[in-house]
Parts: C-alpha cells; structure tokens; sequence
C-alpha cells in the first residue's frame, strides 16, 4: 500500500463517525479521496466495499433498535432503485471525456456526481432546505428515489432522511433502520458494480481496502458513543461545505 493512500483510512475514520450521527456522509466523503487514485467508476465501487462493511458492522451495534416495518417499506422498493441506478452509473463510465479538465479529463459520471454532490451540498447548508420532509405515504415511492440515486453515486442517506424524518421514530430507531436500509442498497450496487476492472483492483488493494474498513470501524464505534452529545445541525454543516468543495473538484477535473 502506497503511504499517499493512508489518507483514505483516515478520512473513513472521521467520515464514518459523522456518519452514524447524521445518517449519511461515509460514501460522500470517502469516494473523492479514492478517485484521489482511482478511475471514478473504481473509486465508487471500492467505495460501496467500505461502506457495506462500516453497515453491517453498525448493524450489529445498533441491531436492536430497527424498526424492521420501516426498513421493509422502504428498502424493499430501494433494492430495485440501486439496481437501475448501478447500471446507469456503469453506463454513464464508459462514455467518451466531454472536456479538458485541469488536471483530468471530465466525462459524464464525474459531471453528474459533481452535479448531485452540488444538489445535496447546499440541501445541507440551507436551514429550510434542510428541514423538509415528506409524509409517510410518500415512505414507498421514496425508497425507490433513495436507492436509485445510492446505486448511480452512493448519495442516498440524505433522501433517505428526507422520507424517514416524519415516520415518527426515536432517534435512535431511525439511525438503526436507516442503517438497514443502506446495508440492502448496498448489498444491491456491488454485485452489479463487479466489472472484472473493479474485481481486480479490489483485489490489489486489499490492504488498503482492509485497512479503509477497520477505520470505519473505529469511527462507527467512536460515534455510537457520541450520539447524545453531538447537535445534527453541526454535522450538516461540516458536511454540506465538504460536499460543495468536492463538487468543485469533480467539475474542474482537478480529482
């Protein structure tokens, strides 16, 4: 493992505390470091291994507080959603660059990533914005949109809470059930990520992918801990300016 990739374990530690507060962040902030090394489409896809792993290991610390009605309603029509969006993600990789960037290429994936990161960039940052939600008839339909954009980008947590903010759980039943929802988004795109590309390279970076992974671990851990003490308003914002600054990034072809 090259001593530059250290700094993606260490973005997983920190993206994955923030992430068990606020239910979303992990894949937001982790995937532009990968594509720090890593055609984008790889970077999604090593991405999701992570970000599968730090689920099903906050499964297990959270696994008593879901609200399996919720997770069913919603991740059910999320699993097809994922799916759709996966394939268009591959789709959208293997089109021609559409312009010189400064230092890379732009093509259409890291456009419309650029795009959605910009979108749920300043749904953070803006207070108004950022307390919408949708009643719960709207639960079914909202699985759907979820998984979709999770399977194309990995951007599904913040949808997911706009659906889940007026289902009427406690705190710590909808960081547990939004958990389980993610874990059946992810288990959904990877399969149908695993081009032979993205095999292989996993397969290369085993150690830095098993290193990423027991970082997340640590964060996840740390953050279970943290959940009474930290204010949700303060994640959003760290996370909203992070997200605009990635967007920025993309769009430019600087990563």
């Amino acid at each position: 493992m090259d001593a530059s990739h250290l700094l993606i374990p260490a973005v997983a530690l920190a993206a994955s505390l923030v992430t068990l507060i606020s239910g979303f962040g992990l894949g937001t902030l982790l995937l532009p470091v990968f594509a720090l090394f890593f055609p984008l489409e790889v970077a999604i896809g090593l991405t999701a291994v992570v970000h599968l792993l730090n689920n099903l290991f906050k499964l297990g610390l959270l696994w008593k507080d879901i609200h399996w009605s919720t997770v069913l309603r919603f991740g059910v029509p999320g699993i097809v959603g994922a799916y759709l969006g996966a394939r268009l993600m591959l789709l959208l990789g293997a089109r021609d660059a559409l312009y010189q960037g400064l230092v890379h290429p732009v093509d259409p994936l890291d456009l419309v990533i650029a795009g959605l990161m910009l979108v749920f960039g300043l749904f953070e940052l803006s207070k108004k914005l950022n307390t919408l939600s949708l009643p719960p008839r709207w639960m079914v339909p909202g699985g759907f949109v979820s998984g979709f954009f999770g399977g194309l980008s990995g951007h599904q947590g913040a949808l997911r809470s706009l659906f889940l903010l007026r289902s009427g759980l406690a705190k710590e039943a909808f960081i547990a059930s939004g958990v389980a929802i993610a874990c059946l988004v992810d288990l959904t795109r990877l399969p149908t990520y695993a081009t032979q590309h993205l095999v292989a390279t996993a397969q290369e970076q085993g150690p830095l992918l098993l290193a990423s992974t027991l970082a997340a671990f640590l964060g996840a851990w740390w953050g279970r801990k943290l959940i009474p003490k930290v204010t949700m308003r303060g994640v959003q914002l760290t996370v909203g300016v992070l997200i605009l600054a990635i967007a920025a990034l993309l769009a430019t072809g600087i990563i």
